[in-house]
């Protein structure tokens, strides 16, 4: 099958972070990505040898569209924002495959954790998601941490910073506020969550200024 999508000219295309957008012939989106050059990453969609999973949705495509952002990180909230709002079909196959990992925040417990977690969903759990890879989900977390500096350890590693009375790494390389040797109060830990989780949930231009100092 032949593909209807024109390929823009590379120069038209800008050279800069931001999200783009293949939509079919009604205008629905197929797939939403980011991009760090959204010139040299919508290039690779019309190469020869692309896979056969990306190779159908190029071919199912009408209209390829791009939006520019200030920097990496926008491009980020703004594609996880997007595809939870049009839902593309070649973003996640089968939503409701428990296999797929999504960012959750236990923010029902005293000191909430973030991670990476599969499977069904639980009470007193915030979840962010689905990605197509827990990688990508790493990534995001390592790069808020900085800001929103909560815990991401197992429930036995933290009783056992407690008991010990000494923090791990990642307290002393500034992505824990280290909860486990009560070196923040439960108030300001929960402002940390809560921005995490609002972030996470759409952010605002304010939190993503903080994240990109």
């Amino acid at each position: 099958m032949a593909s209807m999508l024109h390929r823009p000219e590379p120069s038209s295309i800008p050279d800069s972070p931001g999200v783009y957008i293949f939509r079919d012939g009604h205008g629905r989106a197929l797939y939403i990505g980011k991009a760090k050059s959204l010139r040299k990453r919508t290039a690779s969609y019309f190469a020869t040898d692309l896979a056969p999973r990306t190779r159908l949705m190029v071919e199912a495509a009408s209209d390829l569209e791009w939006i520019i952002t200030d920097s990496e990180l926008a491009a980020l909230m703004l594609e996880f924002s997007l595809v939870q709002e049009h839902q593309p079909q070649f973003n996640v196959r089968l939503k409701d495959d428990k296999s797929f990992p999504y960012l959750a925040v236990t923010v029902g417990k005293t000191w909430p954790r973030a991670q990476v977690m599969r499977g069904r969903k639980r009470r007193g759990v915030a979840y962010f998601g689905p990605y197509a890879r827990a990688y990508a989900i790493r990534q995001t977390l390592d790069r808020l941490l900085r800001t929103f500096p909560v815990r991401t350890c197992t429930d036995t590693k933290f009783k056992r910073h407690e008991a010990t009375g000494r923090p791990c790494l990642l307290f002393h390389i500034e992505k824990c506020s280290g909860p486990c040797i009560a070196a923040i109060s439960e108030a300001d830990y929960r402002t940390h969550v809560e921005g995490l989780t609002k972030f996470l949930g759409g952010g605002s231009t304010e939190l993503i200024a903080d994240v990109e100092r």
